[in-house]
């Protein structure tokens, strides 16, 4: 695990209402230079809700959110990304039509260096991030031909070329068989070595056990727990709501 630094991002009271529905309830988190941070819980609990907000996706109800001290709240999703926060989504879209390369391009173009590249710049950065995820034999290829394992290595690879310091990924796992799902364990702290700070939405309790420095679980749109895996892990509130006695029994 990572020595954590500063923190770098700071949710405050982070509540999401859709009329009468509230999806997020004063979330509170700390996401410290360097850290794995995981964010656990139910289909349901509000974890992609939180991302979205603090993305800039979806508007902030109440709360706030402070990137390096400063408030983004308000901020569009491109001026986020300027900033330094990238993000992957749950379900891969990749530009139809287009090649990894270019696919990956999109991303040096518009993140936080993109304002002093030109063209060739970009595809030239593009070229190094994909080498850096293992899609260099797919450069070429168009994205649609991708299968599921590659597509997320080209969601990461999209996000990375954004150059930023913080990236979220939302269920990077889904969808992968055991051995993918080790070989993405590998690049996760691969990037994380390479200075990137990382928020991890995630259910495979394999992964959090083995990326991450701390855990925060929301339930019904609330914090529930927060601490080290094993203190969450561990916590019969998480059990109970999330967890399950089975997956009790199976770790102890």
């Amino acid at each position: 695990m990572s020595q954590l630094g500063e923190v770098i991002l700071k949710g405050e009271k982070l509540t999401k209402e859709f009329g009468g529905l509230r999806a997020n309830s004063e979330v509170d988190f700390e996401l410290h230079k360097g850290e794995i941070l995981g964010l656990i819980g139910p289909n349901g609990a509000g974890k992609t809700t939180l991302v979205n907000m603090i993305s800039g996706n979806i508007s902030i109800t109440r709360g706030d959110v402070f990137y390096k001290g400063k408030s983004i709240k308000g901020l569009k999703p491109f001026q986020i990304g300027r900033m330094g926060i990238a993000r992957t989504y749950q379900i891969v879209k990749p530009f139809p039509g287009m090649t990894v390369l270019e696919n990956v391009s999109v991303g040096a173009m518009f993140g936080a260096k993109g304002k002093e590249r030109n063209t060739k710049e970009s595809l030239e950065v593009a070229e190094d991030v994909i080498e850096f995820v293992g899609l260099s034999k797919y450069k070429n290829e168009k994205a649609d031909v991708l299968n599921v394992a590659s597509r997320k290595r080209l969601e990461i690879a999209k996000a990375l070329a954004m150059g930023p310091e913080i990236i979220f990924f939302d269920e990077v796992m889904a969808g992968l068989n055991p051995g993918e799902i080790d070989s993405a364990i590998e690049l996760i702290l691969k990037i994380r070595d390479n200075g990137i700070t990382l928020l991890v939405i995630e259910h495979v309790m394999k992964v959090i056990k083995a990326i991450c420095d701390n855990i925060f679980v929301l339930h019904h749109g609330e914090k529930i727990a927060d601490g080290t895996p094993e203190e969450v892990l561990n916590n019969p509130t998480v059990i109970k709501a999330y967890l399950g006695k089975r997956y009790k029994e199976l770790t102890a």
